[in-house]
């Protein structure tokens, strides 16, 4: 690994320059308000302005809807949107099918979807959790039955479809043989959201995140939205499921840890916690002068560097229960007024500290619980055998 700076080009540098003044046009503060008020993960006008520009696709071609960047250009603008907190859980999703659609999409649905996911105009979530299956997903109960014409149709319900509301495909995963072995009859289909037969409904958690309940009555969808071989969808999912856990290869500038995506708002948290720390209190104190304060401070640093090199699954429970600890001594060594919202009088650092904090609880469930994450180290890690199953 090499741990020598890298030196940007002018190129790099004016992208940067570009990326920051973008945010600063379009991450405005109605935006924040927006997701604040509606937990969606989603802003329209900022989504569509990153279309424009290629960023949304930023390795593709300008010819496909791309800015042709190379890998540190585009670590850049990924460290540039995470720096400004912009909500991107909509852009996140749409990323982890889009590599589903790409490898195993027909032709007929790869021409449909991709120039619209480029320009910003299509968006797609996961249509994965069950209402009684946990997170077992090879429990799917979700029937996809074949039509005389060739087609599907398509009964049942997901949970926690987060941004369905958004979007205009969901990856839908399926149950289409009930008599062979569960992870043996499965079949992945990308769902448009706006035909007959799909309800979405709204469901409000803890954190102030919006997911959904969808709803599939008699869906009717052609062959060509099927993602992989009938009955294959297990292997096909696999694509989808590393790459959302952090288990594959890194290339380029990639994080491998997949519990980055809950080490970044751990690191707004000790961004904006080292901001307070520096800021005298109305009796003049400054609270880094308190080691204590330092200790901790530091601690968050050590565990960000200790989450990034805990590949998969290991960074994934690293990077939920440190949060989940990490956000609650913040508050603890704050005092009150971290437990302010950001409507409070006197919140703190716009309520982060008091958001965090419930934002952290869900994240032992999300994409998969840290009890699987346990279960996939030490199977497939440590070598383990799995547990028996009990009568």
């Amino acid at each position: 690994m090499d741990f020598g700076k890298i030196a940007l080009t002018r190129e790099q540098l004016d992208l940067w320059d570009s990326a920051s003044e973008f945010y600063d046009t379009y991450a405005t503060e109605a935006v924040y308000d927006e997701e604040r008020r509606s937990g969606s993960g989603y802003s329209d006008t900022l989504h569509k302005a990153l279309g424009e520009r290629g960023w949304i696709t930023p390795t593709w071609r300008p010819e496909e809807g791309g800015a042709g960047l190379d890998a540190v250009s585009v670590r850049i603008l990924e460290l540039e949107m995470e720096r400004r907190g912009v909500p991107d859980i909509t852009f996140g999703t749409t990323h982890l099918v889009l590599t589903l659609v790409e490898a195993s999409g027909s032709d007929a649905l790869t021409r449909k979807v991709l120039p619209g996911v480029a320009s910003g105009d299509i968006r797609m979530c996961l249509g994965y959790t069950e209402p009684d299956g946990g997170s077992d997903l090879a429990a799917v109960r979700t029937r996809a039955q074949r039509t005389e014409d060739g087609g599907w149709v398509v009964n049942g319900a997901k949970m926690f479809t987060t941004g369905a509301h958004n979007c205009q495909y969901t990856i839908l995963v399926t149950r289409t043989d009930p008599d062979v072995p569960k992870h043996r009859g499965i079949t992945l289909f990308l769902v448009p959201l706006d035909i007959s037969g799909v309800e979405i409904r709204p469901i409000h958690t803890v954190g102030g995140e919006r997911t959904n309940a969808v709803f599939y009555d008699d869906v009717r969808i052609d062959d060509d939205h099927r993602l992989g071989p009938v009955n294959g969808g297990w292997g096909t999912l696999s694509i989808a499921l590393k790459q959302e856990h952090g288990q594959y290869e890194a290339t380029g500038l990639n994080e491998i840890s997949g519990g980055m995506v809950y080490a970044k708002p751990l690191r707004s948290l000790l961004w904006h916690a080292t901001r307070w720390a520096r800021t005298p209190g109305v009796d003049g104190t400054v609270p880094f002068d308190d080691p204590r304060v330092r200790a901790l401070l530091s601690e968050i640093v050590i565990d960000l560097e200790i989450i990034r090199a805990a590949p998969g699954s290991m960074g994934r429970i690293l990077g939920s229960d440190r949060l989940v600890q990490r956000s609650a001594e913040l508050l603890d060594m704050i005092g009150a007024e971290a437990i302010l919202s950001h409507d409070g009088a006197g919140a703190l650092e716009g309520g982060i500290f008091e958001w965090a904090h419930r934002y952290a609880q869900g994240t032992a469930i999300y994409g998969g619980t840290t009890d699987i994450a346990r279960n996939i180290v030490a199977q497939h890690t440590l070598g383990l055998p799995r547990p028996p199953k009990l009568d």
